[in-house]
């Protein structure tokens, strides 16, 4: 199938790979259809792109990468939003931002995804050990260089 966005144009996309979040994403919760995009080779960060809005587009990344010890405690009716039967099956992601030359993660509200159906969901997590801007990494953009902050 094919999706416009403003970011790359017209792109071919495999029905297949389609993401579904029922309940949209906050403050989108009429875009509840997404592809993931990989732009570069390395694979790190990645684009959750709207499939009916060409404007709407996340960069996510696997929190993991930068937060070794991260967890999402997943209450059972989480689990049942998204069909989920075993925790093996599921893929974690948080949405990235820019702020100044640092790349922080909304690790308070991850995305949850059902990998073997596709459903995906976000929590909002209620204890605050984790911020809606942890910080990732630090872009030292005069030098080309990036360097891990966590």
């Amino acid at each position: 199938m094919k999706i416009h966005t403003t970011r790359f144009g017209q792109i071919e996309v495999d029905e297949e790979r389609l993401l579904l979040f029922g309940h949209g994403i906050l403050g989108f919760p009429e875009d509840r259809r997404f592809v993931l995009l990989q732009t570069n080779a390395e694979g790190n960060f990645f684009w959750l792109q709207s499939v009916d809005r060409p404007d709407v587009a996340f960069v996510v990344c696997d929190p993991l990468l930068f937060v070794p010890d991260y967890q999402v405690p997943l209450r059972p009716e989480d689990g049942e939003r998204i069909e989920l039967r075993s925790m093996a099956d599921t893929q974690v992601m948080v949405i990235v931002n820019k702020i100044d030359r640092i790349l922080t993660g909304n690790l308070q509200g991850p995305l949850v995804i059902n990998a073997r159906n596709r459903r995906g969901c976000q929590l909002v997590l209620s204890e605050k050990k984790y911020s809606t801007r942890h910080p990732l990494m630090s872009l030292d953009i005069q030098r080309n260089q990036v360097s891990k902050t966590a």
